[in-house]
Formats: C-alpha cells, structure tokens, sequence
C-alpha cells in the first residue's frame, strides 16, 4: 500500500480515536482534533490544566524496523513547531497558556497493543 492510501489513512484515524480516547481517560480535554496550517498537521490539540498540548499520534503495525516515536525526526519537529505557532497566533484564547509537546506511539493491533504516551519530548 501507498502512503496515503484508504488503508493507511483508516489506520491513522483509528490510531488517533484511540490516542483521543486514552488521553482524555488520563484527564485530557480535547481543544482541537487535525488542526491544519501551511506549515503541517497537529493531530490533537488538548489542554491539561493550564497547559496546552500538542500530540503528534505514531502508529506501526510492528516495531521490526524503529518505534513509530522513532519516525518524529527532526525536520517533523520542526513543522509541529511551526504549526504550532500558527495555532497560536490564530487562536487569542490560547496564546497565553503554557505548552508542551507530547507523542502517542501506538505498535501492533491498535486496542490490544502497544500504548506510549511521551510528554514533554520537544
């Protein structure tokens, strides 16, 4: 299958709905969900307290070839940075608060796998 392929893109949205979900079990509030600019994609946006937090969402069917955290290198960092801003700038309320950036790795079937929430990564 291609990138971008009906498959791929299912998978996507199913690895999101999970991190979605998990997140706000966790205490999360969902602000925003596939926030798009110029410069990228955020997955989700949600605030935890007083702080807003940026989740780029990874999944892989396996980890045979890296973790899907592993794949948020440093030209993705870059562009969630830079969305990021744009979200800011665009978004008065939220220009304010504090903010970090998280990954949600997900590795295997989805609800029976691999779960990793890292807070803080960049």
């Amino acid at each position: 299958m291609t990138r971008g392929s009906p498959l791929n893109l299912s998978r996507g949205r199913k690895a999101e709905d999970i991190a979605c979900t998990r997140l706000q079990q966790a205490g999360l509030a969902l602000t925003t969900r596939n926030y798009r600019s110029p410069f990228g994609e955020i997955d989700l946006i949600m605030q935890e307290h007083d702080t807003l937090v940026f989740v780029e969402v990874r999944y892989r069917s396996s980890d045979d070839f890296g973790t899907p955290a592993e794949t948020v290198d440093a030209r993705k960092q870059a562009r969630l940075r830079a969305t990021a801003e744009h979200y800011l700038q665009n978004t008065p309320r939220a220009s304010k608060k504090a903010c970090r950036f998280d990954i949600v790795a997900l590795t295997g079937d989805g609800e029976g796998g691999d779960f990793r929430w890292l807070q803080n990564v960049f």
